[in-house]
C-alpha cells in the first residue's frame, strides 16, 4: 500500500487495482470524504463539510480534488453535515450521479442540506449588512437551489440490502447505531476486496437506537476515532451532573443554554431532561427548542417510532421519549428573538452543537455575560470552534464581529455524545479477524494516534493514521 500523489484535476484514472484516496477526515474530525477508484468506477463515500479551524473551513472553498463529473456515485453513511454538507457544492461542480443512503438518512439529509444552504445565505447577507466580513460581498458556499438539486439525486437503500452502486462496486449499509439511519458502508469490489467505512459508530448504550451491527470480516477498514483517546463517564454520573447544573442555575434565576446538534443530539437531550423531570431530579422548567431544523428532525424520529423502525430501541407503545415537560417549539425568527426577553429559569436548546453557527450564537451573545446563566456542552467540540473555546475555559468569545465576555457557568457533559469511546470501538472490532490494514480516520491527531496504537497493541492489527490527500492501493 504505497502512497501516491493525487491525480490531476479533470482526469479519470483507470488503475489496475482499486485505490483509496483520503480527501477528508484524515488528521481531523470533519470533512469526511473517501474516494475509491477501481478499473471501472469512481465512488465517493461521504461528502462532508470541513468545520472548525479556519484552515480546515477554507478547504470547502478549494476546487474538489477530482473533476466532480467523473464521480459515478456517492454513498452516505449518515446525515450529519460533516458527512453530507459538501454534496450541493459537488453537484454545483458537475456531479450528476446517484447518492445512495438509507431511507432515514435520505429524510434527514434533505433537512440538513436545506438548512445548511439557507443558513449560509442568511449569514452571508448578515455579514454584508453589518460589514464585518473580509470578503466583499460575502458569498455562500452554495445556494438553496444547489441543495435541492443534490436532494433530487438521493437514492434510498434499505439497511442490510446489497446494491450495485457503480460498475463492479456493491455496497451494503449496515446499522451503525449513531443517529437514525446511520450505517457503516461495506463495499465489495470486483477484485474480491472488501472495504468497510465505519462512518460514525454509535454507543451500545444509546437511549434511542439499537447498538451497531457486529463488525464484519473485511480486508480493509476505515475506522472513526472521534473519541479514540477518551472514555465516556457512566450515564448515571452524567445525568447527575446535568441535574446539578440545571438545579443550581434555576436557583440563581438563570437560563441554561444547550448548544445541541439538531440531528439526534437534541432528541437525546430531550430524552434525558424528560427522565430527570419524571424522577424529580430537576425542577419543572420551560424547555425551548429553538431550531426549525431540530423540530423537523424530531418529526422524522417520531415517524420512525410510529412505524416501528427496526433500528430503534424504543417502540410506539412506549411513553413519549421526548417529553421534557413544558416544551415550547420556536420556529420563526420572531419567536427566537423573543427568547432574549426571558428573565426566569428556563432551558434553551438550539443548534449548532459546536456553536459554529445558527441561532444558538444569538443566545450565547445574550446569556454568556451574565453569571446567573449556564452553558452546557453536550457533545464533541472540534478544534477551532467556539464550543471548543468555551470548553477550554475562554474568558471571551467572538460573536458577530465582536468579543463577548464569558461570565456564565460553562460545563461539558460529553457523555451525551452518540460516538463510541475508545473502549467501545476496540470492543466492537475485537471479535473480527484482523484486516490487512486499518486506517484510523475522523479524529483529531491525539485521538487517532491513541486508537491506532491500541489496535496494534491489543488486536495485533496493522493500523495507520493516513494524511490528507494520501492515496493507497487496496489490493
Amino acid at each position: 500500500m504505497t502512497p501516491r500523489s493525487l491525480p490531476s484535476e479533470g482526469t479519470r484514472p483507470q488503475p489496475h487495482a482499486p485505490v483509496l484516496t483520503f480527501l477528508g477526515a484524515a488528521g481531523t474530525v470533519t470533512g469526511s470524504r473517501f474516494l475509491i477508484d477501481t478499473p471501472s468506477a469512481r465512488v465517493l463515500v461521504d461528502c462532508g463539510l470541513f468545520q472548525g479551524a479556519k484552515e480546515l473551513r477554507l478547504r470547502n472553498w478549494a476546487p474538489f480534488a477530482v473533476e466532480p463529473s467523473t464521480v459515478d456515485a456517492v454513498v452516505l453513511t449518515h446525515a450529519h453535515l460533516d458527512h453530507t454538507g459538501y454534496l450541493p457544492a459537488l453537484v454545483r461542480g458537475g456531479f450528476s450521479g446517484p447518492v445512495y443512503a438509507t431511507p432515514d438518512t435520505a429524510a434527514l439529509t434533505r433537512i440538513v442540506l436545506e438548512d445548511s444552504a439557507r443558513l449560509q445565505q442568511e449569514e452571508a447577507d448578515y455579514a454584508n449588512r453589518k460589514g464585518f466580513s473580509k470578503h466583499h460581498p460575502a458569498l455562500p458556499l452554495y445556494t438553496e437551489d444547489d441543495a435541492h438539486r443534490a436532494i433530487a439525486q438521493l437514492e434510498r437503500v434499505a439497511l442490510d440490502a446489497r446494491v450495485q452502486v457503480a460498475d463492479g462496486v456493491q455496497a451494503t449499509l449496515r446499522p451503525a447505531g449513531h443517529i437514525l439511519g446511520s450505517a457503516s458502508t461495506l463495499l465489495g469490489l470486483a477484485g474480491g476486496e472488501r472495504l468497510l467505512v465505519s462512518g460514525d459508530v454509535g454507543r451500545p448504550s444509546h437511549p434511542i437506537l439499537r447498538p451497531p451491527a457486529p463488525f464484519p470480516d473485511v480486508d480493509v477498514v476505515l475506522i472513526e476515532s472521534t473519541y479514540g483517546n477518551r472514555r465516556h463517564e457512566p450515564e448515571d454520573t452524567a445525568l447527575d451532573r446535568l441535574a446539578g447544573i440545571i438545579t443550581r442555575t434555576a436557583r440563581r434565576g438563570g437560563v441554561i443554554v444547550v448548544p445541541a446538534f439538531a440531528v439526534d443530539r437534541t432528541e437525546v437531550v430531550l430524552h434525558a431532561l424528560g427522565r430527570l423531570r419524571r424522577e424529580g431530579h430537576i425542577p419543572e422548567l420551560p424547555v425551548h427548542v429553538d431550531s426549525p431544523m431540530a423540530l423537523a428532525v424530531l418529526r422524522v424520529y417520531r415517524d420512525a417510532i410510529s412505524r416501528g423502525d427496526p433500528a430503534l430501541r424504543i417502540t410506539g407503545a412506549d411513553e413519549d421519549p421526548f417529553d421534557a415537560g413544558q416544551l415550547h417549539e420556536e420556529r420563526s425568527t420572531a419567536e427566537s428573538k423573543a427568547l432574549n426577553a426571558i428573565n426566569y429559569p428556563s432551558i434553551i436548546i438550539s443548534s449548532s452543537g459546536m456553536a459554529s453557527g445558527g441561532r444558538v450564537l444569538h443566545h450565547l451573545s445574550q446569556r454568556l455575560p451574565d453569571s446567573r446563566n449556564a452553558v452546557v456542552l453536550v457533545g464533541f467540540q472540534a478544534e477551532g470552534t467556539r464550543g471548543r473555546a468555551l470548553a477550554d475555559g475562554a474568558r471571551a468569545v467572538k460573536l458577530f464581529g465582536r468579543y463577548v465576555p464569558v461570565r456564565a457557568e460553562v460545563a461539558m457533559v460529553d457523555a451525551f455524545s452518540v460516538h463510541a469511546d475508545g473502549d467501545e470501538l476496540v470492543d466492537w472490532m475485537r471479535p473480527a479477524a484482523a484486516p490487512r490494514a486499518a486506517f484510523v480516520v475522523h479524529g483529531e491527531p491525539e485521538a487517532s494516534a491513541t486508537l491506532r496504537d491500541r489496535l496494534a497493541a491489543e488486536l495485533s492489527w496493522m493500523a495507520v493514521v493516513p494524511s490528507h490527500g494520501e492515496r493507497v492501493r487496496l489490493d
